[in-house]
């Protein structure tokens, strides 16, 4: 029985010490090289441990020295918690603020951004912390002492309060979520995963734990890659890769490319998807060009081990008809409850719940916040079940498939009419000449802003005309903003805070 997630990581080391197991722009690191870094970088913060559970900050830009380091955490039995190399420093002073890590892995080139709020953490430099022996003795005691419902990562999403909230993950979630993604996938050691997902993005425990459990190789993309669609097909022929688990924005660039007719991918087999709602359009254009992949619509939060639901998109989709989000993964409970908490019937909206192995055990050095939405299963009377309230909105479809349905706090309400802001995107998406749309609402002025990414310059009046086929009149937007290109957060998902900072907020 596994208690820790490193152990993944000691079994690929074992099994086929010479493999590369992750490789950037700079070249691969083996199975061994990595457990060997990794153990050296445990046994020097084992030396700086003061006691119990302290986590490990990790702030490194994108390459092969995260996950390193990541390892380095799990051989000290510390969780990591990942922060982006360009984080704001306001972010970073609350981060850390609520984080209270026991010590810090940087490098050089951020080491000044990082000294002023390192309070009593250790700060490490990852050149330095990799160089020296290891202990065997004091690892292998170290890992043993790890239980499985202890944490194995702490990934921060943004707060409402401005403060951002500590996700954290049990090692438990993370072994059972990498078992499910194997299982389903087939990965074995031939397989190549080509990485889009930020490493502090929970999207990565897909590529970094279900590879290091099927003794994969995960090729990291250059973020300079992800931001030009175009060129992606052709990475992921060079390189051969045979599984992406990419956000739908990513996968909608490269489908509104034109790349995928004039580059075959052979050894592509898995295209899985998560993050945000992949439209039917892209989707069948992908479908289309490469018809012998799997494609899978996955469906997960942060305050889950990455994924809870999956739906294998076996056959064409109508471009405005709705996507399932499918079924539960293994060890995983889906509920959806009306606003009593009870079970909703099917055809009947409610909140989307999970349980399972992998939620979270609540939100870091925050219990008032933990208590708001992970809560006992009301429909479980009989002894402690803990579920996660995700604030979405699902429902069971006649066949037992379940329908995403947007957001709580996006729905809004506009003259007395109820509207799903994601409803509006779908159907802009349908309109010849779009590539990408995010929908927001102005309280101010009371009206929906649309923001389209096209070369082409829509009148408002001739495109809500196009939208009608789609939606009623009640949902056209009051404004539309035609931009070339929507902007675009590290993770590849379109950046709603910026377009409403700069268009609605300061507009």
């Amino acid at each position: 029985m596994l208690n820790s997630c490193v152990k993944l990581l000691e079994q690929a080391a074992n099994r086929r010490p010479d493999k590369i197991a992750f490789e950037d722009e700079r070249g691969g690191i083996t199975f061994k090289e990595l457990r060997d870094h990794a153990k050296r970088l445990g046994t020097r913060l084992l030396k700086r441990h003061t006691g119990g559970i302290q986590p490990v900050l990790v702030l490194l830009p994108r390459s092969t020295d995260v996950i390193v380091s990541f390892m380095g955490a799990l051989y000290s039995a510390n969780p990591y918690a990942p922060v982006e190399a360009d984080i704001p420093e306001a972010r970073l002073a609350k981060l850390i603020e609520n984080l209270q890590p026991g010590q810090i892995i940087t490098d050089a080139e951020h080491l000044a951004k990082v000294t002023p709020y390192a309070g009593d953490a250790a700060v490490h430099l990852f050149g330095e912390a990799v160089s020296g022996e290891i202990d065997e003795g004091a690892v292998a005691g170290a890992v043993n002492s790890v239980i499985d419902t202890d944490p194995v990562y702490i990934i921060y999403t943004s707060g409402s309060t401005g403060i951002p909230k500590g996700v954290t993950i049990p090692h438990r979630g993370v072994l059972d979520f990498a078992e499910w993604v194997k299982e389903t996938f087939r990965f074995d050691e031939d397989t190549v995963l080509a990485n889009q997902a930020a490493f502090y993005f929970d999207n990565s425990i897909f590529d970094i734990y279900g590879g290091l459990l099927s003794c994969a190789t995960v090729k990291i993309v250059p973020q300079r890659l992800v931001m030009v669609p175009s060129k992606l097909p052709d990475y992921l022929f060079e390189n051969e890769v045979t599984a992406i688990f990419w956000v739908p924005t990513v996968m909608i660039g490269v489908a509104n490319s034109g790349a995928l007719s004039s580059r075959k991918l052979p050894k592509l087999k898995t295209v899985a998807f998560a993050g945000e709602v992949m439209p039917n359009l892209q989707l069948n254009i992908w479908r289309r060009e490469h018809p012998d992949c799997v494609y899978a619509n996955l469906y997960g939060t942060t305050e889950i081990s990455d994924v809870c639901t999956y739906y294998i998109a076996d056959r064409p989709f109508e471009d405005n008809d709705p996507l399932p989000i499918g079924i539960a993964c293994e060890n995983t409970r889906m509920l959806i409850l009306n606003e009593q908490n009870k079970l909703c019937g099917p055809g009947e909206q409610g909140e989307l719940c999970v349980g399972g192995s992998g939620v979270a055990l609540g939100y870091w050095n925050a219990p008032e916040l933990t208590e708001k939405v992970f809560i006992q299963n009301p429909i479980n009377t009989r002894y402690g079940e803990r579920i996660y309230r995700t604030g979405d909105l699902a429902l069971y479809s006649e066949d037992g498939l379940i329908l995403f349905l947007g957001r709580r706090d996006s729905q809004v309400k506009v003259r007395g009419n109820r509207i799903e802001l994601g409803e509006i995107e779908a159907a802009a998406l349908c309109v010849e000449g779009v590539g990408n749309a995010c929908a927001l609402f102005d309280p101010e002025k009371q009206e929906i802003v649309l923001f389209v990414g096209s070369a082409a310059d829509y009148n408002p009046r001739k495109f809500n005309l196009a939208l009608k086929p789609y939606i009623p009149n009640y949902m056209l937007p009051g404004r539309l903003v035609t931009l070339r290109e929507l902007p675009l957060t590290a993770n590849g998902k379109i950046d709603r805070v910026t377009l409403r900072d700069t268009f609605i907020n300061g507009g």
